[in-house]
């Protein structure tokens, strides 16, 4: 069980910390285009190379560990991207973190830990291949409803002439992408669940094909959110239903139970938690720092200031960071991030 936490955590790592190296590299580089000298140039630039490469081996190891361990137990720990990109960003890019952003990078830890200790090895339960399609058709269901719901709202403030988004329209958007997210994660564990069944070896190729098609597209619909909403309602609802779909999508599809041991069900779920309430408290970290109490907030500014001297403030959108800690199990697309 820890070995396959540990390749969570490092694959998790490898994408975020790839997908701001690679952000960091595309300042200086022209978009991205099929054109010889641009290829050439992206190649050729160190930066966004190392982070190109650190995101395909993130996305390898993210497979190995789905192939040994529960979707509903990698898929928490894999929210736990945003704390280990805050730490990289911390010491290698030098911002400056609040105590918001340090407590929910404990409390991500703890989950971790949590979810380790209460975690067990599963015998692969028996699941038919008709499972994929009432995946499909659940999945088809929810997002009609939620689009229902959000033509609802656009056509209302379509009459009230409003200019800004609806916070419903935010959280659906956020939504869309984190159940595509999970989905992802739950298809290509099914396809390791095929082969170890004696299923035709050709259905792993075909449910990794579907997980990156999903990942995909939860890829437009957060990209949309984010562009036309606000980042921090969209990214947290994003990450949640990516953990919560994970979840109860691995039990009711893979046969994934709960540890048997009453003190193991209750570590297991904690940490469930405890990751949920990180990834939320890093997310809306700048926000909450400005409804503390004075006094606080200025024993915080005090600390950073007299830890970091002359290191910049942290970006208060989190927008950037945000589109790395989702796209954990999606090879890198540099193409959609030049916007």
């Amino acid at each position: 069980m820890w070995e396959s936490i540990l390749l969570t955590l490092a694959a998790t790592a490898g994408n975020n910390i790839g997908k701001i190296l690679q952000k960091k590299g595309t300042v200086i580089l022209p978009p991205l285009s099929l054109k010889l000298k641009v290829i050439r140039a992206y190649a050729l630039n160190r930066a966004w190379l190392i982070g190109f490469l650190m995101d395909i081996f993130g996305a390898l190891l993210m497979l190995r560990a789905l192939s040994l361990a529960p979707v509903s137990v990698i898929q928490p720990v894999s929210g736990c991207g945003l704390a280990i990109l805050s730490i990289f960003s911390h010491f290698y890019l030098k911002e400056i973190m609040n105590a918001v952003d340090w407590l929910g990078i404990t409390l991500a830890g703890i989950g971790t830990i949590g979810v380790g200790a209460g975690g067990e090895e599963q015998k692969a339960s028996a699941i038919s291949i008709f499972h994929l399609p009432w995946l499909a058709i659940v999945v088809a269901i929810l997002f009609v409803l939620l689009n229902a719901w959000l033509r609802i709202y656009r056509r209302q403030r379509k009459e009230q002439e409003l200019m800004e988004y609806e916070v419903v329209e935010e959280i659906i958007y956020g939504l869309e992408s984190g159940i595509l997210f999970g989905m992802a994660s739950v298809i290509s564990k099914m396809g390791f669940v095929f082969l170890e069944q004696g299923f035709p070896s050709i259905l792993v190729p075909i449910c990794l094909i579907i997980s990156i098609c999903c990942s995909g597209t939860g890829f437009y619909y957060q990209t949309w959110g984010l562009k036309h909403g606000r980042a921090i309602v969209v990214s947290t609802c994003a990450a949640v239903a990516s953990i919560v779909t994970g979840v109860l999508a691995g039990m009711l599809a893979l046969g994934e139970r709960l540890p048997s041991a009453p003190t193991a069900r209750l570590t297991l779920m904690l940490g469930w938690v405890f990751i949920i309430g990180g990834v939320i408290l890093l997310v809306s970290s700048t926000r909450l720092v400005r409804h503390l109490p004075r006094s606080l907030r200025h024993v915080d500014k005090s600390f950073n200031v007299r830890k970091s001297g002359s290191t910049r403030v942290r970006e208060s959108n989190p927008s950037t960071v945000i589109q790395a800690s989702t796209l954990h199990h999606l090879m890198p697309t540099s193409s959609k991030e030049k916007a």
